[in-house]
């Protein structure tokens, strides 16, 4: 509605002047106000659109100099100049626009191209979990932020990173994708934990300088049906929520807090792994900083563990979405930070009696058949 009104503007204003010019008489002084409707044409239209406005202006403006008997005279001639030099100059603002426009889409599409390269889709099934993600960038224009995540089936397990990059702007950019590459192959190749902690940190050290860093916390999730535990590794990052088929709800904090990634091999302890309990119908929410630090009008921050029950939706990107849509209803207000969610669910599969196995989020037939439920003896 505000692009319509911006759009008819113009000739508003050329039709008010023109009508009140003629009701006053040559006394009252309108006619310079003509220009109103070419300085306002180039705000929305295209350059064909704001030379017509003008042309439109001048014509105008030629009448009612006729009318009031100034047409040829120093008044009605300085009238003329001045919508005219505002026609040319909206003109011109109008091309500068339209080319700057373009740049910034192209920008954009830049921007969303390397975001997919760089975050690429999550597999929706990796090994016994269920896995959604959900992406908010605090910068709608780029598109474009220093949060990450990744999701790694390895011989060793599925492993998962989720982190955040100090900093914005494509130098936060260029260091999430060296901890993702990193990530990537360590994860597959490491056989715990910690030694794919310890290929970030030298990845990172060789590329960062300063007092830059990461911090991230690793998940692990070994094969298996009798698997009812997962491994955290926590580099000073937000401890993920953990909510059990029962309904209870707690933080996963790690047994101590250590530095972020990048700030490790300076002397400091490494993290060490943790378990937390992790069975059929169990979820964990791997999430940033831009979560819970999310503000209302009365500065308070987001209560994540308090909104666990909007976990329960049987579709986890259904669930990720309701989170999201409620973060936005505390704020009212476009974020501040990215904010990044990566939802765990241990899939609890049971087996129907055409031998098939049913993922009970889904409905849908898993990959193997003759599987025995996930809760079986």
């Amino acid at each position: 509605m505000r692009t319509g009104l911006l759009s008819a503007f113009p000739f508003l204003a050329m039709a008010a002047v023109g009508a009140a010019d003629m009701t006053g008489g040559p006394g009252i002084g309108l006619q310079p106000m003509m220009a109103l409707g070419p300085a306002f044409a180039g705000l929305s239209g295209g350059k064909r659109r704001t030379a017509l406005v003008g042309a439109l202006a001048l014509a105008l403006s030629i009448a009612l100099s006729l009318y009031n008997d100034q047409f040829g005279e120093r008044r009605g001639n300085a009238t003329l100049i001045s919508v005219a030099g505002v026609s040319v100059a909206a003109l011109v603002a109008t091309a500068m626009r339209q080319r700057r426009e373009a740049e910034l889409a192209n920008v954009r599409s830049i921007a969303e191209a390397a975001q997919r390269v760089l975050l690429r889709p999550v597999p929706r099934s990796a090994g016994r979990l269920r896995v959604a993600v959900s992406y908010t960038s605090a910068v709608a224009e780029a598109r474009i932020g220093g949060d990450l995540y990744e999701v790694v089936t390895s011989p060793h397990g599925v492993r998962v990173i989720i982190g955040d990059v100090q900093g914005k702007g494509l130098e936060a950019v260029e260091t999430a994708a060296v901890v993702l590459g990193a990530f990537r192959e360590a994860a597959y190749d490491e056989p715990d934990l910690p030694a794919v902690g310890e290929r970030l940190e030298r990845a990172l050290d060789r590329h960062l300088l300063g007092e830059k860093f990461v911090t991230a916390v690793l998940v692990e999730v070994p094969h298996g049906e009798d698997t009812r535990t997962a491994r955290l590794l926590n580099f000073g990052h937000p401890a993920p929520l953990a909510v059990r088929h029962d309904g209870s709800v707690h933080f996963a904090e790690p047994p101590r807090r250590c530095l972020p990634l990048g700030l490790g091999l300076h002397g400091s302890e490494p993290p060490l792994p943790h378990e937390v309990p992790f069975a059929p119908g169990d979820q964990l929410l791997l999430y940033t900083d831009g979560v819970t630090e999310a503000r209302n009008a009365g500065n308070h921050f987001y209560p994540l563990d308090q909104r666990a029950h909007l976990l329960k939706d049987t579709d986890a990107e259904s669930a990720l979405e309701a989170v999201l849509r409620d973060i936005q209803e505390h704020v009212r207000s476009p974020l501040n930070d990215d904010a990044a969610m990566l939802l765990l669910r241990y899939r609890d599969c049971r087996t129907r009696p055409d031998g098939t196995a049913a993922d009970a989020d889904t409905g849908e037939e898993a990959a193997v058949a003759g599987e025995e439920p996930a809760g079986a003896a």
